[in-house]
């Protein structure tokens, strides 16, 4: 029991290596699901179709009659897999959701069960007795026919996937919420600032004392720290202080360059200096540091007359989530013609409220007296911008 006649029926994924096929998640998921037990039952959600035996289970053991209604916030499989399953057992049930989730559900499932729908909207109310819903329209967070509901007697939002997290809710997090929120964030919902923000404009009339996501732990303390961490990743401004350097090397003089760099940052008093190679690291974990601090360096080589394709796919990555309001500055490498740094400024000439640093280190195959000078400049020229 989670709030006044609220349970949680969700389960854990431990089997799970790779959450919607790109993202690595060794904490495995979790694919959270509730019911209201009151005059009327509300189900909301269900899981993934691996999970369904188990989720319908939990379910059983918390009611103690058939299931009024079956809300569907979300139609991503992940959420939405099992309604079929739930039905054949609840034929009775009227599924509650969005007109364009009755459409998704007819494509994904081949059937949208006409004779059950009750559809609802921004604005629309759902009385169950004690507790009463009211749906917020949230499209693009991050589909464009997700719902959630606010239950205005427990004061408890129903986020779908917004406030949502990478891991399972069984295994400690000794990291904390944000790391994996943050990395979730910007790797699934990112691009979508704009409507996010839009969300928490209408969020901000409500009193909310929990958030229920259907990623991750259930949120019901310090609720404003999550809000303001929402805020500030969805304006794109700056969460922490420090510089991010992202470099791919090939023989290990670009990589040389980086580290170079960071050991001048630091001497010139940089408290937080991170150093990726694109290469080796999780691609999410460092779009997620490119999103986090103020001021990124990106090194790479000339390759094939572009650049190597590990910066290429970063940095596509980050112009794609619409990354803005930060300071770059660049490290080049070519042998004969470096040309690098033409190719990565050119990639964002479409981003906005970028500054480029005028100080760009051009290596010509290894580090020299000039190039170190450069670097020097480089690390001043950041310093000065912070």
């Amino acid at each position: 029991m989670i709030g006044k006649n609220v349970i949680y029926i969700g389960v854990n994924d431990h089997e799970i290596d790779l959450f919607e096929g790109q993202y690595d998640v060794p904490n495995g998921m979790s694919y959270n699901s509730y019911v209201i037990v009151d005059e009327k039952i509300a189900v909301l959600d269900t899981v993934d179709k691996g999970f369904t035996e188990e989720w319908l289970n939990n379910l059983n053991n918390a009611i103690d009659r058939n299931p009024d209604y079956l809300i569907i916030h979300h139609m991503e499989p992940d959420h939405s897999a099992s309604i079929d399953a739930f039905m054949k057992k609840y034929p009775n049930t009227t599924i509650v959701s969005s007109l364009q989730a009755f459409k998704m559900m007819k494509n994904f499932y081949g059937d949208n069960y006409p004779s059950n729908q009750l559809i609802v909207k921004e604005g629309s109310e759902l009385d169950l007795g004690y507790h009463k819903l009211s749906f917020i329209g949230a499209p693009m967070v991050h589909w464009p026919e997700v719902l959630m509901s606010y239950d205005a007697t427990d004061k408890i939002l129903f986020s779908a996937d917004a406030f949502g997290k990478f891991g399972a809710n069984d295994i400690l997090d000794s990291e904390g919420w944000a790391c994996e929120a943050r990395r979730y964030y910007f790797g699934i919902v990112g691009k979508f600032g704009m409507q996010v923000q839009n969300l928490l404009k209408k969020a901000s009339s409500l009193e909310i004392k929990a958030i229920y996501s259907l990623h991750g732990p259930l949120l019901e303390d310090n609720i404003s720290y999550y809000i303001d961490l929402y805020n500030t990743w969805s304006s794109y401004n700056v969460e922490s202080e420090g510089v991010a350097i992202f470099y791919t090397s090939v023989y290990g003089n670009t990589k040389e360059a980086a580290l170079l760099l960071k050991e001048k940052l630091l001497e010139k008093g940089v408290n937080k200096v991170v150093v990726n190679d694109l290469a080796r690291e999780d691609i999410y974990e460092c779009v997620e540091d490119a999103f986090r601090y103020k001021t990124i360096v990106l090194a790479t080589t000339t390759y094939n007359n572009d650049i190597f394709p590990k910066m290429n796919e970063f940095i596509d990555y980050l112009v794609s989530r619409n990354y803005q309001n930060r300071t770059i500055g660049f490290i080049e490498n070519g042998s004969w013609a470096p040309s690098a740094y033409k190719t990565m400024l050119k990639k964002f000439s479409e981003s906005k409220n970028i500054t480029f640093l005028e100080n760009v280190c051009t290596i010509t195959s290894a580090l020299n007296c000039d190039s170190i000078l450069q670097l020097e400049n480089l690390s001043s020229e950041i310093v000065k911008n912070i």
